[in-house]
């Protein structure tokens, strides 16, 4: 019993020294996460995973998405039009052309109901294609030699990596599914509707919509910013809430047996107050955004009137009858409205953007450490799927047919430790002899095992030339 207490203290002490250097390293970086050149950089390589190559799938879906939206873009200008249509017909009190509209009009509803369909249904499909490749390429490198074990034993710049695998990915592919039928159809759209506009209200109708987008991007810039970093450190502190629970449920019969519950119950507290706390500053900062989107919103829709009354006053539909005024006044109210909407969509992705921006640097930091890594390991082989690091200072060498290996005045540590464990160790170990490696409670034994395996790198020691 006294051994094993001893063995939970030393594990209680290893885990609090690795917890203290990760929040001084995290402090010394200062690393805040944010719309920045980093944060396109980490996008981009992103997408070099997700379309490899002009004949991959996602590629194929993505202009499938493109054919869909832009003929779902025409058929909505059609039923975008038809009250003007039906303004024009219900004037002259034309039956038979009455009836056309209407039968015309439940065809372009049925059709655009079956396109809308179909985006959402090619966006659902991209988005399990997408997690099937990012999380197989995180799969690759993560399980690539013992990059799995360096990454959750050794290495102290980088949080809950299962968690950056398995649930920011997941959402991150499902965020940039939602906004791909949005922004591929933009530029498309944006320019139809600008000439659409300039042709019915002059050069000061697309100007006002274009300045009043600017401004909108810029104040949701200002908004979203501080989001991006709080999104971060919320995504973190839910891997360690959801950690915390793991340990208790590995070692629930070690902790009953101590009858640790509420020393168990306070630290688990401690780590849900620390989310929500973030959660709260995180809702705080959304508060403001979500104000400046809606505000934008409804605004634009007022604006749309303004840019038609403009030629109306000046008189430049003077000579038209009020049937004719009516439907010329639906027809450009429709034209302005869509464009302004157009500019909207893209203010509203901007909480949408946040999330991706957040999501995007927890994974593109977890590839660019499982890439530090994999640059360390040599000798890879792809047959066996192992690697090893033989930069250390110190070898291990097949000696004759019944020689096992050969130390060298080997020293080692712990990674977390200065102090020696072992110092000056020599060793000859034969195949098929039995060797018991005896001691006191941390003097190395399994630190030992651990040097040979290369899971901790050796402090000294020198090479030997191969027998």
């Amino acid at each position: 019993m006294s051994c094993y207490c001893s063995y939970l203290r030393r594990k209680q002490r290893f885990y609090f020294e690795k917890s203290v250097r990760l929040t001084l390293c995290k402090r010394k970086s200062g690393f805040r996460p944010k719309l920045d050149w980093t944060f396109v950089q980490r996008f981009c390589s992103i997408q070099k995973v997700l379309f490899p190559s002009w004949s991959s799938q996602s590629v194929l879906m993505f202009g499938t998405l493109l054919v869909v939206t832009l003929t779902e873009q025409l058929i909505i200008y059609q039923v975008g039009v038809l009250p003007s249509q039906f303004y024009n017909v219900l004037a002259e009190k034309d039956y038979s052309s009455f009836r056309s509209l209407v039968a015309k009009a439940m065809v372009l509803i049925l059709l655009n109901s079956t396109m809308k369909s179909v985006d959402q249904y090619i966006c659902n499909q991209m988005y399990v294609s997408w997690r099937k490749t990012l999380t197989e390429s995180l799969h690759t490198s993560y399980f690539q030699g013992r990059v799995y074990y360096t990454l959750n034993v050794l290495r102290e710049d980088i949080d809950n990596p299962d968690q950056r695998i398995s649930q920011d990915a997941e959402r991150l592919c499902k965020q940039m599914s939602t906004m791909a039928s949005r922004l591929i159809i933009s530029p498309f759209t944006l320019t139809y509707y600008t000439y659409h506009c300039f042709y019915s209200t002059g050069w000061i109708g697309p100007v006002s919509i274009f300045g009043y987008f600017v401004m909108g991007t810029i104040a949701n810039k200002i908004l979203m910013s501080p989001i991006v970093s709080t999104l971060f450190e919320q995504e973190k502190l839910e891997g360690d809430f959801r950690f915390k629970h793991m340990q208790i449920r590995v070692n629930a019969e070690s902790a009953a047996f101590y009858r640790a519950g509420k020393v168990e119950h306070t630290r688990t507290n401690r780590r849900l107050q620390a989310l929500l706390e973030t959660q709260k500053n995180l809702i705080n900062k959304e508060l403001w955004l979500y104000i400046g989107v809606n505000t934008f919103d409804y605004v634009g829709g007022f604006l749309s009137y303004v840019v038609i009354s403009i030629p109306i006053f000046t008189g430049i539909y003077d000579d038209l009858t009020p049937g004719e005024l009516s439907a010329l006044i639906s027809k450009n109210a429709f034209v302005c409205i869509y464009l302004i909407n157009g500019f909207t969509q893209l203010i509203d992705l901007s909480t949408t953007l946040s999330d991706v921006a957040g999501y995007t640097h927890r994974i593109g930091e977890l590839r660019e450490v499982m890439d530090d890594i994999l640059h360390k390991q040599c000798d890879y082989d792809p047959a066996s799927g192992e690697s090893y690091d033989f930069d250390s200072d110190f070898n291990i060498h097949a000696g004759p047919v019944d020689t096992a290996f050969i130390l060298d005045h080997l020293s080692y540590k712990s990674p977390y430790s200065d102090q020696l464990l072992v110092e000056d160790l020599s060793l000859k170990i034969s195949q098929g002899t039995h060797l018991l490696v005896v001691g006191n409670t941390g003097t190395g034994k399994t630190s030992l095992l651990r040097v040979l395996n290369r899971l901790w790198e050796a402090h000294s020691g020198e090479k030997l030339p191969n027998k």
